[in-house]
């Protein structure tokens, strides 16, 4: 069986963070392992508390998992402080994993910036260059690239911009009011020459979409580890989500999760 390694925040709601990752890994096929970068207190209406792994305590955790369970790819989303990001950067290169999925966590789809200017400069100069591919959103692009983006030529062009920085392939994810859902990966595709592609997606109306970075993220990875190309990947995992969305769950009072295990029975 395959093995998959997400390191990030755990969300105690399930949405999202590690417990999205966990889910979406399992229902993809992978074995799923985790680093906690910090535990938060939170449901569907918002974040309560946060409370960070040390930098000593999370480089523990990593080199315990991968010097037994070595994982055929590695997920990590969210990571507040420039001390946690070096210690997974360091970690990438002394353990030589590999199909790194980077989900640079920095703005919210409000626009809130999530994590201090410090930490954003270390992701930029020690985390995103180890990537195999990274997925912002419009905000995260617009960072990333220095460029506002305003229309699907925009996003072509953030997305050449930061794979010409950083030298890892880009997913840029669509929404946020721009278009359909339709996400644009920039980078060396499946082994060739660097190129583009769209992946049209059908917005599902459905209002309860906490932890859809997350999961989109995982379930790359998930695709990466079982051998499949970045493209095929990438498609899987679009599917994926769009089927977990279109299940409609609805729970809690907020901004709920939505259905990871939408193709699980639970009979046995």
């Amino acid at each position: 069986m395959k093995t998959a390694l997400t390191i990030a925040g755990s969300d105690s709601s399930g949405g999202a963070g590690i417990q999205a990752d966990i889910k979406t890994m399992t229902a993809n096929g992978v074995y799923a392992m985790s680093a906690v970068t910090a535990l938060t207190a939170q449901n569907t209406t918002g974040v309560e508390s946060v409370m960070e792994s040390t930098p000593e305590f999370l480089r523990q955790q990593i080199r315990m998992v991968v010097t037994d369970i070595f994982p055929d790819a590695v997920k990590v989303g969210m990571v507040s402080s420039s001390a946690l990001i070096q210690v997974i950067a360091d970690c990438v290169k002394e353990f030589n994993l590999k199909n790194i999925v980077v989900d640079p966590v920095m703005v919210a789809t409000s626009g809130a910036k999530l994590i201090s200017d410090d930490a954003v400069l270390t992701l930029k100069e020690r985390l995103l260059p180890l990537a195999t591919v990274i997925t912002p959103n419009i905000p995260e692009a617009q960072v990333l690239s220095g460029t506002k983006i305003q229309s699907p030529a925009d996003m072509e062009s953030a997305a050449r911009i930061i794979c010409d920085q950083y030298g890892a392939s880009v997913l840029l994810k669509g929404g946020h009011n721009l278009n359909d859902a339709n996400d644009y990966l920039f980078g060396n595709l499946d082994g060739g020459e660097r190129m583009g592609r769209w992946f049209n997606g059908k917005r599902i109306d459905n209002p309860n979409t906490h932890g859809t970075g997350c999961t989109l993220s995982s379930a790359i990875a998930s695709n990466l580890a079982k051998g499949k190309s970045l493209t095929e990947s990438v498609q899987s995992a679009k599917n994926y989500l769009t089927c977990a969305l279109a299940a409609m769950l609805d729970l809690g009072k907020g901004s709920g999760p939505m259905n990871h295990a939408f193709a699980i029975e639970g009979t046995y």
